[in-house]
C-alpha cells in the first residue's frame, strides 16, 4: 500500500458547460464525455480504477452509478455525494483521502449535473430547510425581498462590504468583466462574451446590487479527475504530467454562522478562511506564493469576499485590489483564468473537479491563450452553503 500520503492528479476532463436542456443529452452521456477525457489524460483504462466518488445536486439516488454505466461496470465501490455547491471538490476530497489513506492506488472523482432552467429553488416543503437557519440569520440582518435566495444571501454580502467598506458597484462589477474577459478564451465555458463596466451594471438587477452579468447561471456538464499514489504514479509513469494535491482542507459551519454574524460569515467567509489558512499551514506556503486561483465566483460579491477570507488582502480591501488589477494578467494573481462561475457555467456538481481541471492545465502549462505564465503553485476554493468550504493547494511534481 502507499506509505507516502501524497496524492496527485494524474489526469482530468471535463464537457463543456452547456445551458440546460441545449445539448439535448443526459447526464450519463455528460459523464461518460468527462470521464473519458480524464482517463484517456491518464493513460488508463477504467479496469485500473479501484473507486469512484460521485458528486450531483439535483438528481435520484445512486445516479452515480447510472453516470457511470456507459464507462464501465467493473464492481468498484462508488460513493454519492451531494454538499450544494461545493459537491465537485468534495468528490474530489474522498478521493484524495482514499489514495492518501492507502486504500487505493487510483481512484476516480467526477461531478455532473443536469439542471433546471432559472435560479436555483428548495426541493422539499415537507421537512426542515437545510439552509434555514442561514436565512433565519441573514434576515435579521437584512429584511427578506422578493429575489432568488441565493442572491439574496450573497447580494447582502456584498451589500455590507460596500457599507461598512465604501466599496462601489463600479469593483462589484469589474470581477464579472473579468471573468467574462477570461471565459473569452475558454472553450468549454458557457459564455464567451465580452462587457464592459457599464454593460454590467445595465444588465437586469437580480438583488442589489447584483445585477444578472454578476450571477453564475444554471447549467449543464460534467468533469472529472482521476488520482492516484505515489506507487500508482510510478506504474502509469505519468510523473512528467502529474499534478500534486499538496494540502486540501474542507470546513463546515462555524457557530459565528449563525451568533450575531456578519452578511459575510453568513454565507460561509469564516469556513473559506479557516480552511485557506489550514492549506496554508500544512503546505508551509502563504497566499503570497501562489500563482493562480479558481475561487467561488457563484456571484460577484463572493468573489469579493473570498479575495480576504484567502489572505489575498485585509479585511476591507478587497475592492482597492479589484481596482489596482492585481487579480488578472499582469497582476499579483490570476483569479478564475477559466472564466469562474460567473461565465464559464455552474453545474454545482462539476463545478469543483471543472475548477481542478484548469489547475491542472495550468499547472502544465496546457492552458493555451489562459496560460499563466511560470505558474507553479495553485489554489483551488469551492463553497456550498449550508454548508462546506473545500480548499485545496496544487502543484506540479517535477
Amino acid at each position: 500500500m502507499p506509505k507516502s500520503g501524497k496524492a496527485f492528479v494524474a489526469g482530468v476532463g471535463m464537457t463543456k458547460f452547456e445551458k440546460p436542456g441545449r445539448t439535448g443529452k443526459s447526464y450519463p452521456e455528460f459523464v461518460e464525455e468527462a470521464v473519458g477525457a480524464a482517463l484517456a489524460d491518464a493513460g488508463v483504462g477504467y479496469e485500473e480504477i479501484e473507486g469512484a466518488v460521485g458528486g450531483y445536486v439535483y438528481g435520484d439516488s445512486t445516479a452515480g452509478q447510472r453516470a457511470l454505466y456507459g464507462v464501465g461496470m467493473t464492481g468498484i465501490p462508488v460513493v454519492n455525494v451531494n454538499n450544494n455547491c461545493s459537491t465537485g471538490s468534495t468528490a474530489l476530497f474522498l478521493a484524495r483521502q482514499m489514495v492518501a489513506g492507502g486504500v487505493a492506488d487510483c481512484v476516480l472523482a467526477f461531478g455532473f449535473e443536469q439542471m433546471q432552467r432559472g435560479s436555483l429553488s428548495m426541493g422539499w416543503e415537507d421537512r426542515p430547510n437545510p439552509m434555514d437557519r442561514h436565512l433565519e440569520a441573514m434576515y435579521s440582518i437584512y429584511p427578506e425581498e422578493p429575489a432568488p435566495f441565493a442572491a439574496q444571501l450573497f447580494g447582502n454580502a456584498g451589500r455590507e462590504h460596500m457599507e461598512r467598506f465604501g466599496t462601489s458597484k463600479e469593483r462589484l462589477a469589474e470581477i464579472a468583466v473579468k471573468n467574462h474577459r477570461h471565459s473569452a478564451n475558454n472553450p468549454k465555458a458557457q459564455f464567451q462574451d465580452e462587457f464592459t463596466v457599464a454593460e454590467v451594471l445595465a444588465s437586469p438587477l437580480v438583488h442589489e446590487p447584483l445585477t444578472r452579468l454578476q450571477c453564475s447561471p444554471t447549467s449543464d456538464g460534467a468533469a472529472a479527475a482521476v488520482v492516484v499514489s505515489e506507487r500508482g504514479l510510478e506504474r502509469l509513469g505519468a510523473g512528467e504530467r502529474a499534478i500534486e494535491i499538496v494540502a486540501q482542507s474542507m470546513v463546515t459551519d462555524l457557530s459565528s454562522s449563525f451568533e450575531r454574524p456578519t452578511a459575510r460569515q453568513v454565507v460561509g467567509s469564516d469556513m473559506s478562511a479557516r480552511a485557506a489558512r489550514e492549506v496554508y499551514e500544512a503546505a508551509g506556503v502563504g497566499p503570497e506564493e501562489v500563482d493562480v486561483i479558481e475561487l467561488h465566483d457563484c456571484f460577484s460579491a463572493n468573489e469579493l469576499i473570498t479575495y480576504e477570507a484567502l489572505g489575498l488582502c485585509g479585511e476591507g480591501e478587497a475592492g482597492g485590489l479589484v481596482e489596482s488589477g492585481a487579480t488578472t494578467y499582469g497582476g499579483r494573481w490570476v483569479v478564475n483564468p477559466s472564466g469562474g462561475l460567473i461565465s464559464k457555467g455552474h453545474p454545482l456538481g462539476a463545478t469543483g473537479l471543472a475548477q481542478c481541471t484548469e489547475l491542472t492545465q495550468q499547472l502544465r502549462g496546457d492552458a493555451g491563450p489562459r496560460q499563466v505564465e511560470e505558474a507553479n503553485l495553485a489554489l483551488q476554493h469551492n463553497i456550498g452553503l449550508g454548508g462546506a468550504a473545500v480548499v485545496s493547494l496544487y502543484r506540479r511534481a517535477g
